[in-house]
């Protein structure tokens, strides 16, 4: 069996929106559940999101959830999402995800020879795209 690494995010009573967003921009499948249908219909939380689960047509999967009361969240102080590659599909992503963000990097040719940008979006959560720039042929043997 192998193990595979996915961001879970946290929100304060947007996940629904931040998720569908995401869902958006990346494409693929989106399952949501809420607090009220894991046994607290009643509760003060059961319209929030317990966990939503992105899986995009990239082969990337997002989890996010709202956080319940009682609960402290601290966006954008502890973790940024890395997407890197060689597809062109990450400029798109970039720009999907400027809408209503901040830019603190924009995403150009950068020292090391990729594309780098970095934002952070609407809801708060930063991302890092770099797109790897063409790797160089080795010179011809003489």
């Amino acid at each position: 069996m192998s193990s595979i690494l996915n961001p879970y995010l946290a929100f304060e009573d947007d996940a629904r929106e931040a998720m569908q967003f995401y869902r958006d921009i990346f494409g693929g499948t989106l399952t949501v559940s809420t607090f009220g249908e894991f046994g607290h219909p009643d509760g003060p939380d059961a319209d929030k999101i317990m966990h939503a689960q992105l899986v995009t047509e990239a082969g990337y999967t997002l989890m996010g959830a709202d956080t319940p009361r009682g609960m402290t969240r601290h966006p954008g102080d502890n973790v940024e999402v890395s997407l890197s590659g060689d597809d062109e599909a990450l400029r798109g992503y970039f720009e999907g995800l400027c809408d209503g963000g901040n830019v603190s990097v924009p995403l150009e040719k950068q020292t090391w020879g990729d594309e780098f940008g970095m934002v952070t979006d609407r809801f708060g959560v930063g991302w890092m795209v770099n797109i790897t720039g063409p790797v160089p042929s080795e010179a011809a043997p003489h």
